[in-house]
């Protein structure tokens, strides 16, 4: 994978983030992208080795696109800084999120604000066995790696049907179940940046096991 092509790409983008230069460059574009595709080919089929329950995820179907949504973002460039993409993507679950931008990269995963009926069902999942879920975040590595959930809106007031007093309230009122690790772009010139995805990738597995039984169930 020529990362360097890409980023390359990425500034150029950001510097002309308009329909027209895009289309000026619409080969550039599409070798970064075949490339990107490519790399995330091996990457599946390291993740498939190390996971008997990993979901088959060629990069054509886990590549996201590079338009932002203009029409819930309408002050958003129409191009985003980064490629992002989504592997271990079963339906109705939380994948294994890779970006790779400008400045920033990060892994990712779990749900991200999800719908009313999937939302009650990690919530019951925890009311029946929160205390695993908070071993999972609490253990060593795992804090070390994405230090807690997500910080995003949360309840003010228990859910409902459960009670202020839950031993498990401060889990219960989130809104999203998500963890990432951000890291700087320079990582992935590394010769060891492949180990460092699948790392990452088994210490987030728990947590997103954890989920994916909860809402698939």
């Amino acid at each position: 994978m020529d990362f360097q092509n890409q980023i390359n790409f990425l500034k150029a983008l950001q510097k002309n983030n308009n329909k027209e230069w895009m289309d000026a460059n619409r080969k550039w574009y599409k070798q970064v992208r075949d490339d990107f595709i490519g790399w995330l080919d091996t990457m599946n089929a390291k993740l498939a080795d190390i996971d008997d329950e990993y979901y088959d995820t060629p990069g054509k179907k886990g590549i996201n696109r590079i338009n932002n949504n203009l029409m819930f973002h309408p002050n958003k460039p129409i191009y985003k800084d980064h490629f992002g993409a989504g592997l271990d993507k079963r339906p109705g679950t939380g994948d294994f999120y890779i970006e790779i931008g400008i400045e920033r990269c990060m892994f990712a995963g779990g749900l991200w604000r999800p719908d009313s009926k999937r939302l009650r069902s990690i919530r019951d999942a925890i009311d029946y066995d929160g205390e695993e879920l908070k071993k999972i975040l609490n253990k060593k590595s795992f804090k070390k790696t994405f230090g807690g959930l997500w910080e995003d809106v949360k309840l003010t007031n228990s859910p409902k049907g459960f009670s202020n007093d839950h031993p498990h309230i401060h889990l219960l009122r989130n809104k999203t179940f998500a963890v990432a690790t951000e890291f700087s772009t320079k990582e992935i010139f590394k010769k060891n940046f492949e180990k460092q995805v699948v790392k990452v990738y088994e210490e987030m597995l728990p947590f997103r096991r954890y989920l994916n039984q909860a809402v698939t169930v």
